[in-house]
């Protein structure tokens, strides 16, 4: 194609629209000819299409949630009863979250003897390091169905060879130097970066049930907890609200997914050009909302930028979200090293980027009170 100069200064180079090219990763997805789906959110994963994926075994589907384009991948697998996976490895580093069943995985290095096993169940969630050959063996005669996220999309646009990704002799762990290196958690810990609570560990047996420490940051009675797992290239975190009430408004750059583990509820997201009262003002054609179950999902800032979400929890138990958040940019913000930076939980009143309850616009409650009448559940909002 020849490029055509403008012929005056009134005109431009170029086309004033166009079709945004696929990237890398997202070519490697169209070439495993599995689903791919897309959106703001699912309502259930277990409802998606799945087919057979030569690459991995097992039947399976991408997901790629709106805002997390080019920044973390996402993948569900069913392995069929007593089937395994193929082996494999990759220079990313990937979690996976089970939905349904129970089995082992096999992790191990090349030319290593020690190969790590471990259990996992239903709710169980675990690493896989970067560049550790890894297989999933189903234990039981029912399928199993496993979710997984990874850094693989900024992996493979900056690399562009799949043989350098997927097979690289690189050791870039030491799994010998641990002695288990799939211990679960023991000690609660406080991140270095904001002082929250955390677990250094690369198996959670258990995230659905498992007891969480009292946090308050996004409602009252919110728990929470940080597994920081693997070599930490892949931010994520569990919370819970109460029966009963949600969360304040927030803002951050896309990038996080909600994923329900446990309970029901829905999300409200919306674009901060349209304000904090976006009902009052006219402009609640801009807010988009997703409800969930588990384990359905949703991408909390899905237009590519500084979107306000809130969080409602409808079940009689409250609702509990696994949170998968690639590099974890939305969560510890922008600026140079060692800048000081202001939380999100902050009122925008005082700089932040949190709505206060009194300040929201007031379509929230009464939308989320109705929902709880409809359910038989008493509103504990303050």
């Amino acid at each position: 194609m020849t490029f055509v100069a403008p012929t005056e200064e009134k005109t431009y180079a170029g086309t004033t629209t166009y079709r945004r090219p696929a990237r890398p990763y997202e070519r490697f997805m169209q070439e495993q000819d599995i689903p791919v789906h897309r959106g703001i959110g699912v309502r259930d994963v277990r409802e998606l299409e799945l087919r057979p994926w030569a690459r991995l075994g097992g039947n399976a589907a991408f997901i790629q949630p709106d805002g997390t384009d080019g920044q973390w991948g996402m993948f569900v697998i069913e392995v069929p009863g007593r089937g395994t996976t193929n082996q494999e490895r990759h220079l990313y580093e990937e979690l996976f979250f089970v939905i349904e069943g129970r089995g082992t995985t096999e992790v191990w290095l090349e030319g290593s003897r020690r190969v790590q096993r471990f259990e996992w169940g239903a709710g169980s969630m675990f690493a896989i390091p970067p560049n550790a050959f890894h297989r999933i063996v189903n234990g039981s005669a029912d399928r199993a169905l496993l979710l997984a996220g990874n850094n693989a999309p900024p992996i493979m646009n900056i690399f562009k060879s799949e043989s350098f990704i997927f097979d690289n002799p690189a050791r870039l762990v030491d799994l010998a130097a641990d002695g288990d290196y799939y211990r679960p958690p023991e000690d609660i810990l406080a991140d270095p970066v904001r002082g929250r609570a955390m677990w250094r560990t690369n198996l959670v047996p258990d995230v659905v049930d498992v007891d969480l420490p009292l946090d308050n940051e996004r409602s009252p009675g919110y728990r929470r907890v940080e597994p920081h797992m693997a070599t930490d290239a892949f931010f994520c975190f569990i919370g819970q609200h109460e029966p009963g009430r949600y969360s304040k408004a927030h803002r951050h750059p896309s990038g996080a997914v909600l994923i329900c583990v446990k309970g029901e509820g829905y999300t409200y997201t919306w674009p901060r050009e349209a304000g904090p009262r976006p009902w009052e003002t006219g402009q609640e054609h801009l807010v988009k909302r997703q409800e969930y179950v588990s384990v359905g999902m949703v991408s909390a800032a899905p237009g590519g930028g500084d979107w306000y979400h809130q969080h409602f929890a409808t079940g009689a138990d409250g609702v509990r979200l696994l949170v998968w958040d690639g590099s974890g940019r939305s969560y510890y913000g922008w600026g140079a090293p060692g800048e000081e930076l202001i939380a999100s939980r902050v009122s925008v009143q005082q700089g932040g980027r949190s709505i206060d309850y009194e300040d929201e616009d007031p379509h929230i409650r009464r939308e989320y009170v109705r929902q709880l009448e409809r359910r038989g559940i008493a509103s504990r909002m303050p």
